[in-house]
C-alpha cells in the first residue's frame, strides 16, 4: 500500500490545540503604553536608537507568561491568541472600532472598555508621529484616489509593520545572541573614522548591541518564571517540565543550542521578538528543516519526545495573531499571520535536501490541524516518490496543506531578478506564495494589492470612473474595430496606474526608512552588519519590492469574450456589450454582494436576489403609507430591477451569449494565451520600477482573500461577472468555468507566464474527498501535481472537501469550530471567515477524476 496514515498525536498536544481553538482573541494594551512611554522618553535619540530603546523597553516590560502544559515557551500577550497593538504604526483605525471590532464581520476581537481607555490615553502622544500619516503625506491626490476607489490598495504596510521576511535563524541557533553581539562589535572596531557614514553606522550598532542584549534578558526573565513555578508545583513530571524550561532559558538565545530542544526554544524567542519589534505579519519560519536538522541529528533524544515538542512548536505558531482596519481584515480573513514554514527542495549544489525533519513536520501538521504555520514544500525532479505521496496523504486531510512549490520554475525566475544561482536553489517561501533568499532580502513581498479587472473596467470607459476622468482618456471602445486598439488602451491604462502603484509602495518605503528602523531584525540579514545599516535603508543583499495582480483570470476572459463576440462571431456589438455592462446586464448591483450565479445546481440564486428586493420594496412602501397602492408597487419595483431593463430581456441574451463563450481553465490555448497577455502587460510594467533600497520591483499574481473585496469595487465584466461579486481566485479559473477536469486546469494555468510572475503566482484546486481517496486516488492526485509542474506552473495548493459539509458547517458553525480550509495563500477555520468568504470558498470547482 501507498498509503501510511498518521499517528496521534499525545494527550497534550490535544490539550494545547483545544485551548488554541476555544480561545477567544483580545485586544491587549500593555506594548502600545510601555512603547509610547518609550518613545516620550527617547526624543532626542536617533530613530534607529529610539526604535533600539523601545524594544529593550518592551522585552524587559511586557508580562511573562507560560501556559498550561507549554514545553516551548513565550507569549506576547497574557490571553491566549490576543494581540498587542503598534501605535508608532498606525492607531487611527483602532480608534474608531473601539466599539465595533468585536461585532465586526471579518476577525473580530474583544476590547474591555479598560483596555480601550489605555489605549486612547496612548494615543494621545501619536497624532502626526506614525508612519502611516508620513506615507500619506508623500502621496498625490491621484494615487491617494486610487487607494479610495478600489484600483490598489497598501494596507499591510500603510497600517502596520513590514514582515514579509525570513531571516537568518541559523545564524542564532548556532552563535547565539552574543555571537551577533560580537560580529557586531567587530564591524564597529573595523570601522575608519574617516568614513562619512561612521555616525550613523555607530548608531546602528549600538542598536543592535541593546536590542539583542534584551532579548537575552528577555529569555533570563522566562527562566526566572520557570524557577518560581518549579518551586510551587505539586505534579513531580510538570515541576520537571519546568526546570527543563527554565535550564532551556538560561541557556539560549544567549549562546548556541546545543540540542534539539534548545533549538525550537531558541528559534521561537527570536520569531517572538520579531514580532514584539514590528507587527509586520508573514514573519516566515523558512527552510526549517535544514537549519533545525542539524541538531536533531546529533541529539540523542528519543523519536516520539522530538515529534510532541515539534508538534508544541505548531500549536505555539497559533497564539501568535494580529488585528488589523475592519477594510483589511477582510482581504486577510482568518486569523492569520501568515508564518509560512517550507521544507524539502534543493541545496546550494543542486541536490534533494529533503530530511528526517521533513517527514516530521508533516506528521505536526496531521497531528495539531490548525491554520499555522503556513506550511510549505519544494518539489523538483529530484524530489523523492516518497516524499511526494506524503505530502498528498497530508493534502487529503482537508487542511489546504502543504502548498507545492516548483524548483523548475522559481530558481530560474529568481536568476533573472539578479539572484546568485547558488542563493536561488536555497530560496524559501514568504507569507501566501512569495519566493525569498532567506536571510539575506528584504522583499517587501505583498507591498500592494492591484486590481487588474478595475483598470479593465476604466479601459472600457475610456478612462472615466464614476462619471469623471480618473485614468488618460484611451478612446471610446464602442468605436474600436480591432483588438489591438482594445490592447493598446489597457496597456495604457495599465501603465498609468502602475505608475502611481510604485508611487504608493515607495512612499510606505520611505516612511519605513525614516521612522521605522528594525535593527533586531536586521542583524539576521546578511548584509546589514557588513554595510552598517538598517534592512530598511538597503542593507540587505537582494531588495525587492513585490506587488500582486488581483483578478487575472476575470480579465483574461472578458477580453477574450470580447475577442470572439464583438470581432471574430459579431454576435454583438460593442456598443451592445457596453450597454449590457453599464446596466448590470439589467440586475441590480447588489450591495450583499450575492452572485446570482453561485446558488449551487437549482439554480434559484436569481430568484433569491429579485424575491428580496421585492420584499425590500414591499417592506418601505408599507413603512413609508401603511398600505399597498398596485400601481405604485410596480413602478417601484420596475425601477429596482434595473430602470425598467427585465432580466430576462436583450441583456440576459447577451450574458447567456458571454456565459457560453470558453472560458480560462479547460486548455484552450486560444483563450489561455488571452489570459497569458493580459498578465504580462501588468507584469511587464511593474518589472520597469526602482524602490529607495536599490532594489526592484517585481510582479506576483494573487489575492490573500481580497478577490472578495475587491470585487465589490468592479462593474459588471464582459465576461458575464456581475457588479460587486467576487473575482477570481489568484491564477485560478474563474469559480464554475473549469468543467474539464483538474488536469485541464492546470494545464491552462500552467500557460501563464509563471517565470515573469517572480513575486509568486497561486494557483487553488478543489477536490471531492473521493476523488483522492485510496490508493489510486493518491497515485492521481500526485499525477496532477507532477503534470502541473512539468508544464511550469509555479505553485498548486488544495482544499479536499465537499459542498454539503461546508454547508452545513455555515448552518452548524458550533460543530465545527476546528474545520480548517484554505482560503488563499493561507489556511483558516472555516467558522471564523465572513460569509462572503465562506461562500467564495464553496462556490470553487469541485474536481473529480471520473
Amino acid at each position: 500500500m501507498l498509503e501510511k496514515g498518521f499517528s496521534k498525536p499525545t494527550d497534550r498536544v490535544l490539550r494545547l490545540k483545544q485551548r488554541i481553538v476555544d480561545a477567544v482573541p483580545y485586544v491587549e494594551s500593555d506594548r502600545a503604553v510601555l512603547v509610547t512611554q518609550s518613545y516620550r522618553e527617547t526624543e532626542d535619540l536617533p530613530m534607529v536608537m529610539r526604535r533600539a530603546k523601545a524594544l529593550e523597553k518592551l522585552l524587559a516590560n511586557l508580562p511573562v507568561t507560560i501556559r498550561e502544559d507549554e514545553l516551548i515557551v513565550g507569549s506576547l500577550t497574557k490571553r491566549t491568541r490576543s494581540v498587542q497593538i503598534y501605535p508608532e504604526f498606525s492607531y487611527s483605525w483602532v480608534q474608531d472600532e473601539f466599539k465595533t471590532m468585536g461585532s465586526r464581520m471579518a476577525d473580530p476581537f474583544q476590547i474591555p472598555e479598560e483596555t480601550a481607555r489605555e489605549l486612547e490615553e496612548a494615543f494621545l502622544y501619536w497624532k502626526g508621529k506614525t508612519i502611516s500619516e508620513l506615507a500619506l503625506s508623500y502621496m498625490s491626490d491621484e494615487t491617494k484616489a486610487c487607494l479610495s476607489n478600489g484600483v490598489f490598495a497598501i494596507g499591510n504596510y500603510l497600517n502596520g509593520g513590514i514582515g514579509h521576511v525570513t531571516v537568518n535563524y541559523g545564524k542564532i541557533l548556532n552563535q547565539g545572541c552574543t555571537g551577533v553581539i560580537a560580529e557586531t562589535v567587530a564591524a564597529m572596531t573595523a570601522m575608519e573614522r574617516s568614513d562619512p557614514e561612521y555616525i550613523k553606522k555607530q548608531q546602528f550598532y549600538q542598536a543592535i548591541i541593546t536590542v539583542y542584549s534584551a532579548l537575552i534578558h528577555f529569555a533570563e526573565r522566562y527562566e526566572q518564571k520557570a524557577r518560581e513555578m518549579a518551586a510551587s508545583e505539586a505534579n513531580p513530571v510538570r515541576k520537571a517540565e519546568l526546570l527543563a524550561i527554565a535550564e532551556n532559558c538560561l541557556r539560549v538565545p544567549k549562546n548556541g543550542a546545543t540540542n534539539f530542544y534548545e533549538a525550537l526554544q531558541s528559534f521561537w524567542f527570536v520569531q517572538l521578538a520579531i514580532q514584539t519589534e514590528s507587527n509586520g505579519h508573514s514573519v516566515s519560519p523558512g527552510r526549517f528543516d535544514q537549519y533545525m536538522y542539524p541538531f536533531l541529528k546529533k541529539d540523542t533524544i528519543s523519536k516520539e519526545f522530538a515529534q510532541e515538542l515539534l508538534d508544541s512548536l505548531w500549536v505555539k505558531f497559533n497564539d501568535l495573531n494580529k488585528t488589523r482596519d475592519q477594510i483589511s481584515a477582510q482581504a486577510f480573513a482568518g486569523y492569520q499571520c501568515f508564518q509560512n514554514l517550507c521544507v524539502g527542495g534543493q541545496d546550494e549544489e543542486g541536490f534533494d535536501a529533503t530530511n528526517e525533519i521533513s517527514y516530521m513536520c508533516m506528521e505536526a501538521t496531521a497531528h495539531v490541524r490548525l491554520t499555522s504555520p503556513s506550511f510549505s514544500m519544494r518539489v523538483w525532479q529530484g524530489t523523492p516518490d516518497e516524499f511526494l505521496l506524503r505530502a498528498c496523504e497530508v493534502a487529503r486531510l482537508g487542511l489546504g496543506v502543504p502548498a507545492m512549490y516548483n524548483d523548475e520554475v522559481i530558481i530560474p525566475a529568481l536568476v533573472n531578478r539578479g539572484v546568485t544561482l547558488r542563493d536561488a536553489r536555497t530560496y524559501s517561501l514568504i507569507g501566501c506564495v512569495e519566493p525569498t533568499i532567506p536571510g539575506k532580502t528584504d522583499g517587501w513581498h505583498d507591498a500592494a494589492f492591484f486590481n487588474i479587472a478595475k483598470v479593465l473596467e476604466i479601459t472600457l470607459n475610456n478612462g472615466k470612473l464614476n462619471g469623471r476622468q480618473f485614468g488618460p482618456v484611451t478612446g471610446d471602445v464602442t468605436t474600436f474595430s480591432s483588438m489591438d486598439q482594445l490592447y493598446q488602451a489597457y496597456t495604457a491604462q495599465m501603465s498609468y496606474f502602475v505608475n502611481l502603484l510604485a508611487e504608493a509602495c515607495n512612499s510606505m518605503d520611505y516612511a519605513h526608512m525614516e521612522r521605522g528602523k528594525l535593527p533586531f531584525l536586521s542583524g539576521m540579514i546578511a548584509d546589514c552588519i557588513g554595510r552598517g545599516k538598517c534592512a530598511q535603508e538597503g542593507g540587505a543583499t537582494y531588495n525587492f519590492t513585490g506587488p500582486q495582480a488581483i483578478g487575472v483570470a476575470d480579465v483574461g476572459d472578458s477580453v477574450y469574450a470580447i475577442q470572439k463576440n464583438v470581432f471574430e462571431d459579431k454576435a454583438i456589438t460593442m456598443k451592445q456589450l457596453k450597454d449590457a455592462l453599464d446596466a448590470n446586464f439589467g440586475y441590480p448591483v447588489d450591495p450583499t454582494n450575492v452572485n446570482p450565479d453561485a446558488a449551487g445546481a437549482n439554480g434559484a440564486a436569481c430568484s433569491d436576489v429579485t424575491e428580496a428586493r421585492v420584499y425590500e420594496v414591499v417592506k418601505k412602501i408599507l413603512s413609508q403609507n401603511g398600505s399597498l397602492d398596485p400601481a405604485q408597487l410596480k413602478t417601484q419595483i420596475g425601477s429596482s430591477l434595473g430602470a425598467g431593463s427585465q432580466v430576462s430581456g436583450s441583456y440576459d441574451d447577451i450574458r447567456r451569449i458571454l456565459n457560453r463563450t470558453p472560458s480560462f481553465g479547460n486548455d484552450i490555448d486560444e483563450v489561455d494565451l488571452v489570459a497569458r497577455r493580459c498578465a504580462q502587460i501588468y507584469c511587464m510594467e511593474v518589472q520597469k520600477y526602482t524602490n529607495p533600497r536599490g532594489g526592484i520591483f517585481h510582479a506576483g499574481m494573487y489575492p490573500v482573500s481580497s478577490n472578495v473585496l475587491f470585487g465589490k469595487d468592479v462593474a459588471a465584466l464582459p465576461d458575464g461577472r456581475l457588479a460587486k461579486t467576487p473575482l477570481a481566485d489568484g491564477v485560478s479559473p474563474r469559480a464554475g468555468r473549469d468543467h474539464s477536469g483538474p488536469t485541464a486546469a492546470a494545464n491552462s494555468v500552467a500557460k501563464l507566464d509563471h517565470h515573469i510572475a517572480s513575486n509568486g503566482t497561486l494557483y487553488n484546486q478543489k477536490f471531492l474527498p473521493s476523488a483522492v481517496a485510496g490508493d489510486t486516488g493518491l497515485k492521481n492526485f500526485a499525477a496532477v501535481i507532477c503534470s502541473y509542474f512539468d508544464h511550469k506552473g509555479m505553485h498548486v495548493q488544495f482544499n479536499v472537501i465537499d459542498r454539503e459539509t461546508l454547508l452545513d458547517a455555515q448552518k452548524h458553525p458550533e460543530n465545527y469550530k476546528d474545520l480548517i480550509v484554505r482560503v488563499a495563500g493561507y489556511s483558516a477555520q472555516f467558522v471564523v471567515l465572513a460569509k462572503e468568504v465562506q461562500d467564495d470558498i464553496i462556490n470553487r470547482t469541485a474536481h473529480s477524476f471520473s
